[in-house]
């Protein structure tokens, strides 16, 4: 079977792929094992469940000044550097004798998790030839897919069967061994140019990247708002069995492989439309997830929409990044876009609580769809009128 890629390409894309997957299950892991942790520290799981907030707000504070100061290494020293950093930040959260230990051990991994997703996609398309960057943006979200589908659920398994430590412990060990992989397969690349903290008001001053980053910001608040309480709406307000909450979860995980292939097969033909969708692409689906509770197929059918679409705004986003930019600006508006995602984490998480908290768990995707409707008008009224003058 002919590689989309030469194989030298294709090796180091891979264990590129497979880091994605370790450090999207690690973001995710703490929400599938939060009660046996908080039983562990005899926490109550609100208490627990402190770490993952403070996770997603350090990748945000952290992206930035971490890749200035990583900027000045090479890419290949730069990339095994984070996965060491990222591999003992597992391996002191598995060993922790209290919670405090923990938390500074998630620390620890949201620093290296803070650095890789600023310069994944940079490299990865960095690693293709020319016109094979969004085969190489999608290896990298297949990554991602794969760990929502599959690298979840294995390491809840893993917790509920050996204890929650061994799941942080085991992926430390497949993270050593993507590092390996690495050492040997990655090529050599020098930084053609440098960046220095004098450049970063330029970037602002970029009209494209400014509106990626505003239609981010309100991207991602709107799905998490949603996302992170579609557990409690599945099953008060739709009446899905556990069953089918796991199953529907798992479609959305799966949803991102369809975005992924969507993406490496349509982009270079119609990116234009590709964007567009990525950016407004939730507005429906979150309008419509109140009156869809009446008839379930409609509603797994939205979730798998969100999941779609999360894939590929996120894809398209940092593919634009990568073309508006120098190699050695890249990285740096990556790390400021991954910061401002998490914002949007963080951010969506506290709306969807305080909505949640005052008796409105049903409205939640209405509130989502109202911040996607901003990123859809951003993109619509803003972005594309400067992409159609290039």
């Amino acid at each position: 079977m002919k590689l989309p890629v030469p194989a030298r390409q294709m090796l180091p894309l891979l264990g590129i792929t497979v880091s994605a997957f370790v450090f999207n299950t690690s973001e995710f892991m703490p929400i599938a094992l939060l009660m046996d942790i908080s039983r562990s520290f005899s926490q109550t799981e609100a208490e627990t469940g402190i770490m993952i907030t403070v996770y997603a707000w350090m990748v945000a504070v952290l992206s930035l000044p971490l890749m200035l100061l990583g900027g000045k290494l090479s890419p290949k020293p730069l990339l095994l550097l984070t996965l060491s950093v990222f591999s003992i930040g597992q391996v002191i959260s598995g060993l922790a004798p209290t919670f405090g230990i923990l938390m500074g051990g998630r620390i620890v991994v949201a620093s290296a998790h803070a650095i890789f997703w600023s310069v994944a996609a940079p490299l990865a398309a960095r690693l293709v030839d020319k016109g094979k960057s969004p085969f190489a943006l999608s290896m990298v979200a297949t990554g991602t897919a794969v760990a929502m589908v599959f690298g979840l659920p294995l390491g809840r398994v893993i917790g509920l069967s050996l204890g929650w430590r061994m799941t942080f412990l085991s992926i430390a060990g497949v993270t050593i061994l993507a590092l390996i992989y690495l050492f040997f397969v990655f090529p050599r690349m020098e930084n053609d140019e440098s960046f220095s903290l004098g450049d970063l008001p330029g970037l602002f001053r970029n009209p494209a990247i400014s509106i990626i980053f505003g239609m981010t910001l309100f991207f991602a608040t709107s799905y998490f708002t949603t996302y992170s309480y579609i557990e409690p709406f599945l099953h008060t307000v739709a009446g899905f069995s556990a069953e089918g909450i796991t199953a529907c979860l798992m479609l959305v995980g799966a949803s991102g492989f369809l975005g992924s292939f969507v993406f490496s097969k349509m982009f270079n033909t119609y990116p234009h439309a590709i964007i567009l969708i990525g950016a407004a692409g939730l507005i429906v689906p979150l309008l419509l997830f109140l009156p869809a509770t009446v008839f379930w197929p409609l509603l797994l059918l939205l979730c798998l929409t969100m999941g779609v679409v999360s894939t590929l705004y996120g894809v398209a986003m940092q593919s634009e990044i990568i073309r508006h930019l120098s190699i050695s600006a890249a990285p740096v508006a990556m790390s400021i876009y991954s910061g401002i995602f998490n914002v949007g984490i963080g951010g969506g998480t506290f709306l969807g609580s305080t909505i949640t908290a005052a008796g409105g768990l049903p409205y939640i995707g209405l509130a989502g769809g109202l911040l996607a409707a901003i990123s859809g008008a951003l993109c619509y009224f803003r972005y594309l009128p400067i992409l159609r003058k290039k």
